[in-house]
């Protein structure tokens, strides 16, 4: 067995099927994939990249049990493999195997103490879970073997803005700005870092100015003409679609939905990125009636991916969505809840399943063709305090994220997406509440009690005590620091701190923050 990848690698047929696999992996034919694993294992059971590979098309296909076998026999047979243990690490973070995960990292680093990935990668997932003196540590080991590595210096000027001490960090970050970084990537995370420091001590002109340069810096990492351009597209037909849509069919939608209820309400958690919904989402998520999910896939692969990917070769239509067969919409509605319970194992005891994602508030149509009976929950915040909200996110390059490299397109973004809200809520036909922000953080109980009644449950006592629950796991969402410090309204008309800078959006918002209540 320990020959096997050598046998692999001679072979140039195996070769061919192996990249023929990879293919199918990369094109998301998960069952195909499967096939083509399967085959090669049998004849060379000692690759541990085949059972990675095994891993992911297993979890695909949502066979979670074979993917678990197969990411542990690649630990098996690459014991002392960092980079392959950092990967396993990964995976498990996406099924939501927390302890799986972290396992991974901390071998990772023991099978390699002097590699800065490894070790990184450690520190960053002990911050995630507010464990800062290990990340501490874990960083400052490192920082003794690599004193230049400017990787280490970012990650401990984080560290430290964590710990409050965001005069060290500072200190730090500037002197990383200095230096010729090839990095591209990394220049921007620095940059970004310092903007982040810099915005909280009231420097607000020179924040900016290092935004922009984190921008500039991000760009050089991607093709984001490519992603702009493929968003817009998308974003067309999605309103094509939506224009054509009629209130009666909405609502015929609902009388189609299936005669049996589902054990579990369906609920949606939605608005725009920036909005509150991780906030409210613990407040909502500590109710012993609600199970709640930060930011899961479910609903991107098993319904937008097999509907409406943003690379199709054509528009989705109306009448393509009103045509969807029973059969059909069955199947996606159990692989979305097959999906979405995976973490948690055996069948929920919970009334209600809330998915909290905002970016699918874009694909509303679409959750209400498979789940006509969805509750509907829409956050709103002032979409000025939004859009510099989001401006300030460091985020993976995505067509959705490369938006955010400009205000223009920020501001672009938002009334995308709030267009679709809007549509549909004219549309009506089915269940839904606004909540704003400045609200909830007014008045955390009224709100989210009223919210909570929209659920069809009563207030419960542990919703007043949310950050106690969020302090104690990892969180998805961009904001997993912020939502565990007790509710302020620090962040509330944020804008004006900015008010120059968004003074050439004045009249594009405008429209926004009359629908929802704000003084424009």
């Amino acid at each position: 067995m320990a020959d096997d990848s050598t046998k692999l690698q001679r072979s140039p047929r195996e070769v061919a099927r192996w990249q023929q696999a990879q293919q199918q992996l990369l094109g998301e034919r998960h069952d195909a994939a499967l096939t083509s694993y399967h085959g090669l294992l049998q004849k060379f059971p000692g690759v541990s990249q085949l059972w990675f590979e095994l891993g992911i098309a297993a979890a695909g296909e949502l066979d979670f049990p074979l993917a678990q076998k197969a990411f542990a026999r690649t630990e098996e047979l690459a014991p002392r493999d960092a980079s392959m243990l950092i990967l396993l690490g990964q995976q498990y973070h996406r099924l939501r195997q927390m302890d799986l995960a972290r396992a991974c990292f901390e071998k990772a680093v023991a099978a390699e103490p002097s590699s800065v990935h490894a070790c990184l990668s450690l520190a960053t997932w002990y911050e995630r879970e507010r464990r800062l003196d290990d990340a501490w540590a874990c960083v400052e080991a490192c920082a003794a073997r690599h004193p230049k590595n400017p990787q280490v210096a970012c990650v401990r000027a984080l560290l430290l803005h964590r710990q409050g001490r965001s005069a060290e960090a500072e200190a730090i970050l500037r002197e990383l700005t200095a230096r010729s970084l090839n990095d591209p990537q990394l220049r921007s995370g620095i940059c970004h870092l310092l903007a982040t420091v810099l915005d909280e001590s009231g420097r607000y002109l020179e924040a900016l100015r290092w935004l922009f340069e984190a921008k500039t810096a991000a760009r050089q990492t991607a093709d984001t003409g490519k992603m702009e351009r493929d968003y817009d597209r998308a974003d067309r037909r999605r309103r094509d679609l939506l224009a054509s849509l009629k209130p009666a069919t909405i609502q015929r939608w609902r009388q189609e939905a299936p005669p049996q209820p589902a054990p579990c309400q369906p609920a949606f958690l939605g608005g725009h990125p920036r909005s509150g919904t991780t906030l409210l989402e613990q407040i909502l998520g500590v109710h012993p009636d609600i199970l709640a999910f930060d930011e899961p896939e479910a609903f991107a692969h098993e319904i937008w991916n097999r509907l409406a990917p943003m690379q199709a070769p054509k528009s989705l239509t109306a009448h393509d969505l009103d045509a969807l067969p029973a059969p059909r919409r069955k199947t996606m509605r159990e692989r979305y809840l097959k999906s979405l319970l995976r973490e948690v194992g055996g069948e929920p005891s919970a009334r209600v399943l809330l998915d909290k994602n905002p970016s699918p508030t874009a694909s509303l149509h679409l959750w209400l063709r498979v789940f006509p009976e969805l509750k509907v929950i829409i956050a709103l915040r002032d979409p000025r305090d939004v859009v510099v909200s989001c401006f300030f996110q460091n985020l993976q390059l995505t067509p959705t994220n490369a938006n955010f490299l400009s205000l223009e397109r920020t501001a672009k973004h938002y009334s995308d997406l709030m267009d679709v809200w809007l549509r549909m809520r004219e549309l009506g036909g089915f269940d839904w509440v606004e909540t704003r922000y400045e609200d909830l953080i007014a008045n955390l109980e009224t709100e989210s009690r009223r919210v909570t009644g929209f659920l069809g449950l009563e207030w419960h006592p542990n919703q007043a005590r949310h950050q106690e629950a969020s302090r104690s796991k990892i969180l998805f969402a961009p904001t997993y620091n912020d939502v565990t410090k007790p509710v302020h309204s620090r962040a509330v008309g944020r804008w004006k701190n900015y008010e120059q800078a968004l003074a050439p959006l004045k009249e594009r918002l405008a429209p926004y923050c009359r629908a929802f209540g704000y003084a424009a």
